[in-house]
C-alpha cells in the first residue's frame, strides 16, 4: 500500500440474469456512465450488514434492472482494487455473483444510478461488457448454463 493513502474493503453482490427467448440464451446488462462514455457490465452493489449474500444480489439486481430473478447458484468471485477519489481510499472489492433466471419485470424500472439496462444474446453481452472479470463471469455462466441444459 502507498504510504498515506488509506484504505478500506468492499464486499458486494450481483448476478447474471438470464432468459432464452426462443433457443436463444440472453443475458441483462446495465451501462453507466465513466468519463463521457456507456460502461455495460453486470448488475451488482453492496451487501447491507447482516444481509446474505444471496439476498444482496437479487435486491441489487432489482433496483439496477428493474428485473426479479431466481437465484440457481453461486457462479465467480472476483477481486479488484481502485482508488476512491472522493473518499481518497483505496478500495479493495470483492463481488460475490450469482446465477439467476428472469422471473418477471421491466426494464424501464431500473434506478437513476444506471443509464440504461439491456437484454443482450449472451455473445454480443460477452463483446459488450467492459471488465474482463465480469467478461470470466459470464463465460462461467455459459458452462454453468451447459451443464443444466
Amino acid at each position: 500500500m502507498e504510504k498515506g493513502i488509506r484504505s478500506a474493503q468492499q464486499v458486494s453482490a450481483g448476478g447474471v440474469v438470464f432468459k432464452k427467448l426462443n433457443s436463444e440464451v440472453q443475458v441483462c446488462l446495465i451501462a453507466r456512465r465513466r468519463e463521457n462514455r456507456m460502461v455495460w457490465c453486470l448488475p451488482k452493489g453492496h451487501v447491507e450488514k447482516n444481509e446474505a449474500l444471496d439476498q444482496a444480489a437479487l435486491r441489487e439486481i432489482k433496483e439496477e434492472t428493474g428485473i426479479s430473478g431466481s437465484i440457481l447458484s453461486p457462479l465467480n468471485v472476483i477481486q479488484y482494487s481502485f482508488f476512491d477519489s472522493e473518499s481518497k481510499k483505496r478500495i479493495s472489492k470483492t463481488v460475490h455473483f450469482f446465477l439467476a433466471s428472469y422471473v418477471h419485470g421491466n426494464l424501464q424500472d431500473h434506478d437513476d444510478e444506471v443509464e440504461d439496462a439491456r437484454w443482450f444474446p449472451i455473445q454480443g453481452a460477452l463483446k459488450q461488457i467492459e471488465y474482463p472479470g465480469e467478461r470470466e463471469t459470464v463465460h462461467k455462466a455459459v458452462q454453468t448454463l451447459e451443464r443444466l441444459a
